[in-house]
């Protein structure tokens, strides 16, 4: 076997370094619009070296520290839980509280109840104290407070030569305002405000005193601010799935809690935009619009909040290129890969500012078009949207066939853009069954089947438009395509499609997950898809708990990588649906 490692790919800057794991902390995680929290289970925020906890808001971490403590000390922590109403509810007491060696102040007879909730641009925090002691309590309370104004990808691990400044926290009566002026010429604001006021604010901690009658009860409210002069920006309120989607119900109780906590983690995601819902990636590093993920997410969630997909449809065609931009990996038609909002990105310190780095996001949207108005029949919203339709179908075969061959392929130009560009882009994703790295253009076999569908997608939109013309032409695309593909993508030896062909024109004959994506989109033949569902479910392929992104056995398998082995929801949930489409 020759030595893969001659043709390994220069580590990607853009890698998330795992120098810890993020379970070994509770994390408590809230979100609104463009603003997302990470919190300790205590609601605090103790922020380690590359930690994701704080408040952070248009991919600027606003608020880096934030820690409640009692007499010097931590409380007790009793529960915690973030509801379906993206609300996070701590419950504390008080420790045993000593001075002079001896307990002044025995542990359980405060008790505390912190509520945190999010807005966009906004943190809102009431803490409930009760005593239920016998006599008077009077405990000092403190917050230690910092704002880093780090940029997100600062977080993630990446190193900046240069940084902007920060401004000396002005203090006021009932708070204090942190500010940062960047490098991109923007100042940034933390605004802090306690109601009451506190005792003292200096050094970065604000003091409290408690003091409650027996069975008295007490309440402090804070808020935190952050975005431009510490004004929160203008939004909509935060996407009511609940308003849209079906309810499903069961004997069940296991099962109904399963449903509501999946329906409310996508309630968190789902930001409103000007054009409608979008559903963010991720929350830390990825909260922000995918093109590749939010298409994916709204289509299979068709079913249930078809206003999801609209609200992405549109979204994304406003944002659709429209020149060439080799910075930015754009030309005409392309729908984004990811927006960004941040410092490094306006200083293209990365480049995802606005980036179009995805080969697959354009033919997922015409596919999702496509599959809207079969569940919806919004033809209106469909005539509105065919100028982006069709720029996209034109992107498809013009600008995403790179050499000319007929296949979706791509080959990177900006020089600081994405190496690999299919929903697997790690580095060492695609590869040859030695495990040599294949080299651009690359055309992977699931980037194939989605131009396939797009075409075959937009046969039927452009019939309901009565623009009879254009579906034949775009049918005879797809058939063409389909023959095509089947020619260079299939092989034999190993009954099932190539994960891609390189810019030779070599196939990568490693059995993959992609080839079901085949099956997805309807490009396989009928005797094929079958040889591929027997290879996918083998004891190599399926693991018992789903179908492995790289068969076991192969070149670079590894069941603990990112793509080369791990298995991942969304593959499945595709695979599923071409399993269906061909009744296997």
């Amino acid at each position: 076997m020759p030595d893969a490692t001659r043709h390994e790919h220069p580590p990607d800057r853009f890698y998330i370094a795992a120098t810890a794991q993020v379970m070994e902390r509770a994390a408590r995680v809230l979100k609104a619009g463009d603003t997302f929290g990470v919190f300790d289970v205590k609601g605090d925020i103790v922020t380690a070296e590359h930690a994701a906890e704080g408040i952070f808001h248009e991919d600027t971490r606003y608020l880096s520290e934030f820690r409640m403590r009692i007499a010097g000390g931590d409380f007790l922590l009793l529960g915690s839980t973030v509801n379906e109403e993206a609300t996070l509810a701590v419950d504390f007491t008080n420790p045993d509280v000593m001075r002079q060696g001896r307990v002044a102040v025995p542990r359980e007879l405060l008790h505390v109840l912190r509520t945190k909730r999010l807005e966009p641009g906004l943190c809102r925090e009431t803490l409930r104290f009760h005593n239920y002691g016998a006599e008077r309590l009077q405990l000092p309370l403190s917050f230690s407070f910092a704002a880093d104004f780090r940029d997100i990808f600062e977080v993630r691990g990446m190193t900046r030569v240069r940084r902007g400044e920060h401004h000396p926290d002005r203090v006021e009566h009932n708070g204090v305002v942190l500010a940062y002026t960047g490098l991109d010429g923007r100042r940034r604001e933390t605004v802090l405000r306690f109601d009451p006021a506190p005792r003292r604010i200096s050094g970065g901690t604000a003091q409290f005193q408690i003091d409650l009658g027996p069975g008295e009860d007490s309440t402090l409210e804070i808020e935190i601010r952050c975005g431009a002069a510490g004004a929160a920006r203008a939004g909509a309120a935060r996407h009511n799935v609940k308003r849209h989607t079906a309810w499903i119900t069961s004997d069940n109780a296991l099962f109904n809690e399963w449903v509501a906590r999946s329906r409310a983690d996508i309630d968190m995601l789902v930001t409103e935009t000007p054009q409608g819902p979008y559903p963010y990636a991720g929350i830390p590093w990825f909260s922000t619009a995918f093109g590749r993920d939010g298409l994916i997410a709204a289509y299979l969630g068709l079913w249930v909040d078809p206003e999801l997909a609209k609200g992405v449809l549109a979204y994304l065609a406003a944002r659709q290129a429209t020149a060439v931009d080799p910075a930015n990996d754009a030309q005409p038609g392309k729908i984004l890969h990811e927006v960004r909002h941040g410092e490094m990105a306006a200083l293209r310190e990365v480049p995802f500012g606005l980036y179009y780095g995805s080969i697959d996001s354009t033919p997922l949207f015409v596919m999702l078009a496509a599959a809207y108005w079969e569940r919806t029949g919004d033809v209106e919203f469909i005539r509105a949207l065919w100028p982006n339709i069709e720029a996209a179908l034109h992107w498809i075969d013009r600008y995403g066939d790179v050499d000319g061959d007929g296949f979706l392929e791509y080959a990177r130009e900006a020089e600081n853009g994405l190496v690999n560009q299919g929903w697997k882009d790690s580095n060492d994703s695609v590869f040859h069954e030695d495990g040599e790295l294949a080299e651009p253009p690359i055309a992977l076999v699931e980037v194939q089947a989605y131009a396939y569908g797009a075409k075959m997608g937009a046969v039927r939109l452009a019939r309901a438009l009565g623009r009879t013309l254009d579906a034949q032409r775009l049918f005879a695309e797809a058939m063409e395509l389909r023959v095509r593909f089947e020619r260079a993508f299939w092989c034999e030896e190993l009954g099932t499609y190539a994960l891609a062909l390189d810019g030779q024109k070599r196939r990568c004959r490693v059995r993959v997950s992609n080839a079901g994506h085949a099956l997805f989109c309807g490009i396989a033949s009928k005797d094929r898809a079958q040889r591929v569902a027997a290879c996918l479910m083998d004891d190599a392929g399926f693991s018992g708990w789903g179908i492995r992104t790289v068969a076991a056995g192969m070149a670079r398998y590894n069941p603990m990588s990112y793509h080369n082995g791990s298995i991942w929801p969304h593959d499945n949930a595709l695979i599923g649906i071409g399993l269906g489409r061909y009744d296997l």
